[in-house]
């Protein structure tokens, strides 16, 4: 039964009079969420600072629980029933980790960090961090905070793409995967530029509910003294939010020369599949990507799609567990097949479902699930391989000598860079040769596929790094006005990603919202551009100290030392400083340098393709 907000008030009420409670994650052992091993302290500020964390921790893990679950029925199936249980079991959550007490108690045994052990700082800081989302000082602000959360992602979830309106009704509805499917097939630049423009409708009611949110999530964070919510997020870096953006900046700087050649050689490509002038900024309806954040299929003789053919999508998931049995994981849990959501929804059926692709940590233990809806082809193929990554991680670091607080990634873009880590590594010519997916003696030439594998990770960093982290950034920080955020979004499309709009955009339109990110995991997206760097820098580890392979054609799988290398980071979870985990597993701290490696061909190479060619933008 879900805790009621009374019930809460009860038991956080124990936390100041020092009684333990005695309370369970659902699903996981005893042991589950108490504390790893101590270090040497064992002074009365430790003893106290483990009383608290003990007691939290039960109370937490099974209102968390029921805060996913909840969660997950709403995302697999968008009723009003499951959202207004959501935004309830939501409501607990934030009432109890952002209780008064909760916040006085773990200010008060930070006074004393120097008589704390590592692991027990770092446990109260992530619970401060999260305190401060939902600081119960200014309840109402944070009740309606939630409430409007929930009600985005139920707009989000349930929304349907219509190409054919009729009244207030939809002649034909399409799904994400078929506007997908028609940007990266379509040569008809007319039904590209109708199903583009569709994709954008699902701004128009996330804009209102936005607005709100931006003010709503700068009052909390500035309720414990963050001058903004991305100053807020950011802070769960150790880092100001200056110094993120440097970091992203210095890392756009490095890959521009790559960038600029990329995107000179694509809009001639694209102009003449086309058969249109080359532009100096590329028309984002021409390119495979909804958000241009990648550029699918200009390269085609690269594509696998032809290759699935006759596969299922059972397969396809099944062919990613494959890959990290292989390096020495263990199975997913028979509930992991039991109650997960991994395909389309039939067609017929009333039911709704998020779109976008998830993993998720349901008690974190062992009820771990994934929300899809895969397809046979590449796409799917790679994004099985990731999501799994997640999965995978998951289950690393639930283990006794994690304490439940520090069940995370060692910072968020580490989970992202996993992820994205098995995606690279499912690309690689010689895995896919071995386990059947491209016949013997059918390889892709390596220079097309290092050209479009680019036309992936180097398109990305500009849309992440640039576009999507500068703009929040401007939302919260700078808090810009929402009737200049369409002109400012389409600002920075062009200015980083050298990308304009198909014609003209209603001003009061939000294509930036359509962005499920900005709705669901808000002024957070620079981990998936510190994710690709940390990715490569994995990658090439792995690849030129322990498998003595090429970065551009290396095979992981069957490797028990990749996993063995693999389980090392995943383990720790949150219990390590993200900078060391970095530095002790490559050698180096965080930077673009393993990626600029990877991708050093191409520039030669580029400047040769665009040789004659008028490159400005």
């Amino acid at each position: 039964m879900r805790p009621s907000i009374r019930h809460l008030a009860v038991l956080v009420a124990c936390l100041s009079a020092g009684v333990a409670v005695a309370a369970g994650a659902a699903g996981s052992p005893a042991d589950g969420a108490k504390p790893g091993k101590r270090a040497a302290k064992s002074g009365p500020a430790q003893k106290e600072a483990d009383a608290f964390l003990a007691t939290l921790t039960g109370l937490l893990a099974p209102v968390s629980t029921s805060a996913a679950l909840a969660d997950w029925a709403a995302a697999t199936d968008v009723t009003p029933e499951h959202v207004a249980q959501r935004t309830g079991a939501d409501k607990g959550l934030a009432a109890l980790i952002g209780a008064t007490t909760v916040i006085d108690k773990t200010k008060a045994l930070l006074k004393n960090e120097k008589q704390l052990d590592d692991l027990t700082v770092r446990q109260l800081r992530k619970l401060l961090l999260a305190a401060a989302e939902n600081p119960g000082t200014i309840p109402e602000v944070v009740a309606r905070r939630v409430e409007l959360e929930t009600k985005q992602s139920a707009i989000l979830d349930g929304y349907t793409f219509c190409l054919q309106p009729k009244g207030a009704s939809c002649a034909r509805p399409i799904t994400a995967n078929d506007i997908d499917d028609v940007l990266k097939k379509s040569r008809d630049l007319n039904e590209r530029q109708r199903y583009w423009t569709v994709s954008k409708e699902i701004g128009r009611p996330l804009k209102p509910g936005l607005i709100e949110l931006i003010k709503l999530r700068n009052q909390v964070a500035r309720e414990l003294g963050y001058r903004s919510f991305f100053a807020l997020k950011v802070a769960d870096y150790g880092m100001t939010v200056d110094e993120m953006m440097k970091l992203l900046d210095d890392t756009l700087a490095t890959t521009k020369p790559l960038y600029d050649g990329l995107h000179c050689w694509a809009k001639n490509q694209l102009a003449s599949r086309y058969k249109r002038p080359v532009p100096k900024l590329i028309p984002a309806h021409w390119i495979g990507n909804r958000w241009a954040q990648s550029w699918p299929g200009i390269v085609e003789a690269t594509s696998l799609d032809p290759l699935f053919k006759g596969s299922s999508p059972e397969n396809i998931v099944k062919s990613a567990e494959s890959f990290y049995l292989s390096l020495g994981f263990e199975k997913l849990p028979p509930t992991f097949w039991e109650r997960s959501d991994l395909y389309p929804v039939p067609p017929g059926l009333a039911r709704k479902k998020n779109s976008h692709a998830s993993a998720w940590h349901i008690d974190h233990w062992r009820d771990v699930r994934s929300l899809m809806s895969v397809q046979a082809n590449e796409q799917w193929f790679g994004t099985s391989h990731h999501e799994l990554g997640h999965i995978y991680y998951f289950l690393s670091y639930s283990r006794p000598e994690v304490p439940y607080l520090l069940r995370e990634g060692a910072n968020r873009a580490f989970h992202e860079a996993i992820g994205e880590l098995a995606k690279l590594a499912s690309q690689q010519t010689p895995y896919l040769t071995k386990i059947g997916v491209i016949p013997e003696g059918k390889a892709p030439d390596p220079g097309g596929w290092l050209l479009q594998s680019a036309l992936d990770s180097i398109v990305f960093l500009p849309w992440s790094a640039g576009t999507m982290s500068h703009f929040e950034r401007d939302l919260y920080e700078n808090e810009l006005p929402p009737t200049e955020w369409q002109g400012k979004w389409w600002d920075y499309v062009g200015e980083w990603q050298g990308v304009i709009p198909p014609g003209g955009r209603d001003p009061e339109l939000c294509d930036a919202c359509t962005k499920t990110h900005i709705n669901d995991d808000a002024a957070e997206y620079y981990d998936y551009a510190l994710a690709t760097l940390i990715k490569f820098q994995l990658h090439d580890h792995i690849c030129t100290k322990i498998l003595k392979q090429d970065v551009r054609a290396c095979d992981y799988s069957g490797s028990k030392e990749v996993g063995a290398f693999l389980k090392g980071i995943l383990s720790v979870g949150a219990t390590r400083d993200w900078r060391t985990v970095i530095k002790d597993a490559t050698g180096e701290p965080i930077s673009p340098r393993a990626l600029m490696a990877f991708y050093a061909p191409l520039l030669p190479d580029l400047a040769k393709r665009n040789e004659g060619k008028d490159c400005t933008r």
